[in-house]
């Protein structure tokens, strides 16, 4: 028997149709993209975490010669917000990443590592976190889960 799998997202046409706390995890996320540490391959992301007692916290991605020592923007902000704030939930996380040089770009979802980490937040706080990656030139999706990104997921409730 084949199933199929629907993917649920909103697709937000440009930086304008957001609203101003959205707008805010926008421009936090491309201003922190562009100290990205990425000297290998020039592919720089930022990430903003908006917490539920409205702060606003950032990273970037971190390469390393030693490649697998590197880590991804969005583990990075989570992981430091997470050990400094670890009763605050995270509301909502905004991911922009594209190449150095590029002036526009497509929009790029969190990778899989990144995507099981997320979950991992979800479940110990126990609610939802909105999911927004978006392009240089302001197109944007989102989702309400990172289970929307991550049908399959492997959770503690395997263990």
């Amino acid at each position: 028997m084949q199933k199929e799998i629907n993917i649920r997202f909103e697709a937000i046409e440009n930086y304008a149709s957001l609203n101003d706390l959205e707008k805010k995890l926008f421009d936090a996320a491309i201003d922190i993209r562009k100290i990205a540490y990425a000297p290998y391959s020039e592919f720089l992301v930022g990430c903003a975490i908006l917490l539920e007692n409205g702060e606003i916290y950032t990273g970037t991605n971190q390469e390393n010669a030693a490649y697998p020592s590197g880590l991804c923007a969005e583990r990075t902000t989570i992981f430091w917000t997470a050990a400094n704030f670890p009763d605050q939930k995270i509301k909502k996380l905004f991911v922009i990443g594209a190449p150095k040089a590029a002036t526009s770009s497509t929009p790029i979802p969190p990778c899989g590592a990144c995507r099981q980490s997320i979950l991992e937040y979800e479940a110990k706080q126990k609610d939802l976190i909105e999911i927004y990656f978006a392009s240089l030139d302001g197109e944007i999706f989102k989702t309400k889960s990172i289970r929307d990104l991550l049908p399959f997921s492997f959770d503690s409730s395997f263990l």
